[in-house]
């Protein structure tokens, strides 16, 4: 009784946890533009106060395809981060149609931000349920096959005998399918393209697949979506070729920003890091 009223103890904390992150106003309006002004943040955890972002400025239109690139622990996705309101800034301010962020309700705001991010999860349900994120209904069929496409999981699922109705993993059900990282991968991105977001976030979106299945992914994606917004964070620069811009980071600070062939010649540290990267990929 002792050791399961510890357990007990850690629920009932999760459960009447009141979120520090809020706001007031609950219209959010459809997706125009982000600015983001003069953003330092330090994480709360942090016990020498070192910034992991330092004077952050930036602008994203509708309709655009932006890349973050850099190294690990540059502040790529400490930013993204910011722009769902997961964290505030800790100096600056981010804006949305000119409006700080930090004045909307943040599940209200976060209605218009789908997001992939690295340390997904497949569940044990059916392929449907895992792409709705909720109860599948027969009404619902062509939005999921539709953002399956999107994700090029297309000739995949044709090799299932249940199709979308087919149980994932064998946690319930000694029928259920095993998928490869890619093919988990395709399934967490159809997740964004199940909901009408208007701007997208992709934390590494290909990096379980090889050079020419992230090519297909990347085509599909811009072609579905067409009239969204996307953000990329990759460390894989040919996924970059395909953005507006490109913005390299280093230390949480931007060093470069630009489309890929004006930052290959400014030759500065995107270009190096693309033609080591390129290097993989030619003949010997």
């Amino acid at each position: 009784f002792h050791n399961h009223s510890q357990y007990i103890e850690k629920v009932k904390k999760f459960i009447e946890y009141e979120p520090k992150i809020k706001g007031t106003v609950t219209q959010v309006p459809s997706f125009e533009t982000l600015k983001i002004r003069h953003v330092d943040f330090v994480y709360p955890s942090s016990k020498d106060g070192k910034l992991t972002l330092s004077d952050i400025n930036l602008d994203i239109k509708k309709g655009e395809k932006i890349a973050f690139v850099g190294y690990n622990g540059a502040g790529k996705t400490t930013l993204v981060k910011l722009l769902m309101r997961l964290y505030d800034c800790t100096g600056g301010e981010i804006l949305y149609n000119g409006k700080n962020i930090t004045a909307f309700v943040p599940e209200k705001y976060r209605e218009h931000i789908g997001a992939v991010f690295q340390d997904y999860r497949i569940f044990a349900a059916t392929v449907a349920e895992n792409v709705l994120g909720d109860e599948y209904t027969e009404d619902k069929k062509e939005n999921v096959l539709s953002a399956i496409r999107a994700a090029s999981f297309e000739s995949k699922l044709k090799t299932f005998q249940n199709g979308i109705n087919t149980q994932l993993t064998t946690e319930f059900s000694d029928d259920g399918v095993g998928l490869s990282g890619g093919e988990a991968q395709k399934i967490a991105i159809a997740r964004v393209f199940s909901h009408p977001f208007e701007l997208i976030i992709m934390d590494e979106p290909s990096s379980a697949l090889d050079p020419i299945a992230e090519f297909e992914l990347n085509q599909s994606i811009l072609k579905n979506a067409e009239n969204k917004t996307v953000i990329f964070i990759s460390h894989r620069l040919s996924t970059t070729r395909i953005a507006d811009k490109i913005y390299m980071f280093a230390n949480g600070q931007i060093i470069e920003q630009g489309s890929h062939d004006e930052l290959m010649k400014l030759n500065g540290k995107y270009a190096e890091m693309y033609r080591v990267q390129a290097k993989k990929y030619r003949c010997s």
